[in-house]
């Protein structure tokens, strides 16, 4: 089939649509259709994306799948994948059945709430699959909408607050790389994302404004690029959107928000800064490197004090993001290798720690920590589920999160050995505030009146951690899965990024040889 990345993009979106028509009633019956046709069209769309990951040929460095057609104003509808695409796609279509399962105990507008969960996926899929740089930023654009309803409407007693702000940091990042996507067209004359990764953007020094500009025009779009992946991955100090969001987000937004939507800026950094802008790229990789490192050290402190739950779990996720930012930068084979599995090893255990946060709050309606104690008297699976993601979250060799860390540290220590130290810490600082939270929450003596009654896991729940729990072990033990897809694309990202740095002086050089 020609048209699979098309299926898969719009079948969510389509389902979406049927629902809006067609499902009348806002009963319990009403609810119940919703939530299971939302679960079909999100399992069809996951069995149609095998056959993506199936037929995908990992020897070839190019674009998959390709779908081309004229779409508005000569610009072109083409959608495509690539090794560090498509294992995003899966990711995308892989979570959003178990997320819905999540919210089976939704009573609040059922319907609408499965509407929005539908649209997100097929922009988000949209995303990593646009060959446009139109399409491209609708996609990246358009996801912020449910997302913000999702919040605003679903989410906890500050979700206004905390739904404008995450709108406003996300959506002000993007302006400027609107702008310098028009600047892009009118250099290149096309909004095509493979012709514009072999354009050469210029990169020769100016002086702006009395200071001189190194890298270029290629300095001031990588600028604009990069405040929009910035934000959106959360990098530090532009991270402060995310604690509220978490906070106030229903569950299941919160697992779509961590472990999906903060990869659209890793995947944003791959596909457009490193290939696009390489000497851009060069020239900020040492102050990149050390905002990745102050991030995971910060937030991994700030973790340390909190108490409520979700907000531990939300620093935990910006301080892994900066091992993703610290692996693509050192722009070699184990941190670019590593930072593409630390992102997908993220969406496993980041999405079930929100999973496992949610199993407690539907019981007992608070994430505060103090809340809670000796639950493993009560809810001996749970404990077990919990513990185990809890070790996958440190980095415990044997699961996927060890795999990630350790890849992206090893590219990194080739570049700077400095700031690999200080982001090794991090390590250290994750099982700190992980293990600190698993000993409060489910140790110790059952004390609290409303624990004694506390329930275990319901067989659905249960069955929503089961391919979770396989996910990580299997890419822990056997992380080839992962790297035999991205290794060759990213062997080709490395190869063109070297071959674009300026040369060495002459000087320099024959020094160096001595």
């Amino acid at each position: 089939m020609t048209n699979l990345l098309s299926i898969i993009t719009f079948l969510p979106i389509v389902s979406a649509a049927i629902l809006a028509l067609f499902l009348r009633g806002n009963d319990e019956a009403a609810g119940r259709n919703a939530k299971w046709l939302a679960l079909i069209a999100t399992t069809a769309t996951f069995a149609i994306s095998l056959l993506v990951l199936f037929g995908f040929d990992p020897a070839n460095t190019g674009f998959q799948f390709v779908e081309e057609r004229p779409w508005i104003m000569g610009l072109n509808y083409k959608m495509g994948v690539d090794g560090i695409s498509v294992l995003f796609v899966m990711l995308t279509t892989f979570l959003m059945p178990l997320t819905i399962l999540s919210t089976w105990t939704v009573e609040k507008r059922v319907k609408e709430y499965m509407i929005t969960f539908l649209v997100l996926e097929g922009l988000m899929i949209g995303v990593f699959t646009a060959l446009d740089l139109v399409l491209f930023y609708l996609f990246f654009e358009a996801g912020l909408i449910p997302m913000f309803l999702m919040i605003g409407i679903w989410g906890g007693a500050n979700r206004i607050y905390a739904s404008f702000k995450f709108f406003l940091y996300t959506f002000l990042g993007s302006v400027l790389m609107l702008v310098a996507m028009v600047a892009m067209y009118r250099m290149a004359g096309t909004t095509d994302i493979p012709t514009l990764l072999a354009f050469d953007f210029p990169s020769e020094s100016y002086r702006l404004l009395g200071v001189t500009l190194v890298g270029g025009t290629q300095m001031l779009l990588f600028l604009a690029f990069f405040a929009s992946f910035a934000v959106k991955m959360p990098m530090w100090p532009v991270h402060t959107w995310l604690p509220d969001a978490h906070v106030q987000a229903p569950t299941a937004g919160s697992v779509v928000l961590a472990a999906i939507l903060l990869k659209m800026g890793g995947y944003g950094f791959l596909r457009f800064s490193i290939p696009m802008f390489p000497v851009a790229s060069g020239v900020a990789q040492p102050y990149i490197f050390w905002l990745s490192a102050i991030a995971i050290v910060y937030t991994s402190l700030v973790a340390l004090v909190q108490s409520d739950m979700k907000k531990l779990i939300a620093y935990s996720s910006v301080a892994h993001m900066g091992y993703v930012t610290l692996g693509i930068f050192a722009v070699n084979q184990p941190g670019v290798d590593g930072a593409i599995f630390q992102m997908l090893s993220h969406g496993f255990i980041s999405g079930a720690l929100f999973l496992a946060v949610g199993v407690v709050y539907d019981r007992m309606h608070t994430r505060e920590i103090d809340a809670y104690g000796g639950l493993v008297n009560r809810m001996p699976k749970y404990a077990l589920i919990f513990m185990f993601f809890t070790m996958a979250n440190v980095g415990l060799p044997g699961t996927s999160g060890f795999v990630g860390e350790f890849l992206t540290l090893l590219g990194a220590f080739k570049v700077n050995t400095w700031v690999a130290l200080v982001a090794t810490s991090g390590v250290i600082l994750s099982a700190s505030y992980a293990l600190w939270l698993y000993r409060r929450v489910t140790f110790g003596a059952l004390v609290k009146e409303g624990l004694k009654t506390i329930t275990d896991m319901t067989p659905r729940e249960r069955w929503i951690f089961v391919p979770l729990v396989a996910m990580t072990l299997i890419l822990g033990i056997y992380p080839r899965a992962v790297t035999d897809i991205t290794g060759p694309a990213v062997t080709a990202l490395i190869n063109d990024y070297n071959a674009s740095q300026p040369a060495a002086p002459a000087a320099a050089t024959a020094e160096a040889s001595h």
